[in-house]
């Protein structure tokens, strides 16, 4: 394998394992070490903001898929964080649903 080949797949693995660590730290997916869904939103916050800081720096350096890849995720990531901020709490939902109701 060439060395840009594998520096590819070397970066789209790095954005991958950010985005998973991300998404993890949202309460997407399962923590490998609890199988609890777990949140910590500054920790997402702040690898959100190193995949920024990585897009400004690589800027014009990477390939279009490279680039795209990294576009899409740091998209993805922003939505979710985004919407898991505006989540209202399980038990503050269920309190909510009688009084509509009546």
């Amino acid at each position: 394998m060439s060395d840009e080949k594998q520096n590819g797949a070397m970066f789209q693995g790095l954005v991958i394992s950010l985005a998973a660590a991300t998404m993890q730290h949202l309460g997407k997916t399962l923590s490998p070490v609890t199988n609890k869904i777990e949140k910590n939103l500054p920790a997402a916050q702040s690898t959100i903001d190193m995949l920024d800081m990585l897009e400004a720096k690589t800027k014009g350096n990477l390939s279009d898929a490279e680039a795209k890849l990294l576009k899409g995720v740091l998209a993805e990531l922003k939505l979710n964080y985004v919407e898991t901020l505006n989540e209202k709490p399980a038990e503050a939902a269920s309190e909510k649903k009688p009084e509509q109701a009546g």
